[in-house]
């Protein structure tokens, strides 16, 4: 853990500004199908306006979260069936209550929250998208113009459940709460609920589980089960590393999405043709890039396309929820 949490402290990005880029190219492993061309599914046909979506809590109400593992056979995933997983997940119907509950409990609709180690700050994690467009470049992906609109605010904010060197069980430990901000007998997580009210989340974590991996997969469980319960749609993802050799903490973080049909970024795929499978030297950290999607070379490092990828699923999960077309 000192080792992990040591290099995030070292190795600070810093925000460039280049003003002539090159032409944009596709990256095949995640360039989705313009929106107008997909073929209907339950992800992506949409039938009503946000306004709407208050009303129609009335009058359907919320499943229960934590039945929803039970309502229907679960898929079975091999060990390395994983790694097929698609990069952007398809929204499973079952999220649209979730995401009415939220309503129903108060829920923000235009905000997010960050649940990880050091790589779910915003000085590496999508923060450039709550500064000047000069910061990003979205090259042929503009039609994620929307989403980073709607969720101004939440890019560059820091999590109160994002901290170097953060596993699975940090998030419940009053030991890693922040006294400031945080009620005394208020865990990492569940103040950071209370105070942001999201309606999504990105939860990343499994990099500092390696030492404790019997305890991964309860604590994940309790995580997803948590902000379901809260009417928060976790959005989890894979990692690119393989401390553990076995490829077994993304299969556990695949089975529990598929399990509870939470949307999975299945980031470890997303990299696999970057040089060095998009980590540094260390085989741990990712390698940092500018966001600026339409030049190729940037694109070979793994921090854009990790940025590029969780703006897609977010994308995805939004647009799914509450019908915007």
């Amino acid at each position: 853990m000192i080792c992990l949490l040591a290099g995030c402290a070292d190795q600070q990005p810093s925000r460039q500004i280049t003003p002539d880029l090159p032409q944009a190219v596709e990256i095949e492993q995640f360039t989705p199908t313009p929106a107008a061309t997909q073929p209907a599914s339950a992800a992506n046909t949409f039938l009503a306006s946000p306004q709407e979506i208050p009303s129609m809590v009335t009058q359907t109400p919320p499943v229960t979260p934590t039945l929803l593992a039970a309502s229907a056979p679960v898929p079975t995933l091999s060990p390395v069936g994983w790694q097929d997983l698609p990069v952007i997940p398809e929204i499973d119907p079952s999220m649209v209550d979730i995401y009415r509950l939220g309503l129903v409990l108060g829920n923000n609709p235009r905000a997010f929250s960050k649940i990880g180690d050091c790589g779910s700050t915003p000085a590496w994690f999508l923060g450039d998208f709550d500064q000047n467009p000069k910061y990003y470049d979205l090259g042929e992906y503009t039609y994620l113009e929307p989403v980073i609109q709607e969720f101004q605010g939440s890019y560059e904010r820091t999590s109160l459940a994002a901290k170097a060197g953060f596993n699975a069980a940090s998030v419940f430990s009053l030991i890693w709460s922040n006294r400031e901000q945080c009620q005394p007998d208020e865990t990492p997580l569940a103040c950071e609920y209370r105070i942001q009210r999201p309606s999504f989340a990105f939860i990343m974590l499994g990099s500092n589980d390696v030492w404790h991996q019997d305890s991964f997969e309860p604590q994940m469980r309790q995580i997803i089960e948590y902000s379901l319960q809260h009417g928060v749609i976790p959005i989890l993802s894979t990692k690119a590393d393989n401390l553990e050799k076995d490829g077994s903490i993304n299969f556990a973080i695949a089975r529990l999405a598929q399990e509870y049909r939470v949307p999975l970024i299945n980031y470890w795929r997303a990299v696999q043709s970057l040089p060095d499978q998009g980590l540094q030297d260390d085989a741990v950290h990712i390698t940092w890039g500018p966001n600026r999607f339409n030049d190729p070379k940037v694109m070979k490092a793994g921090w854009p396309v990790r940025n590029l990828t969780s703006l897609q699923a977010l994308d995805a999960a939004w647009r799914a929820v509450t019908d915007i077309n």
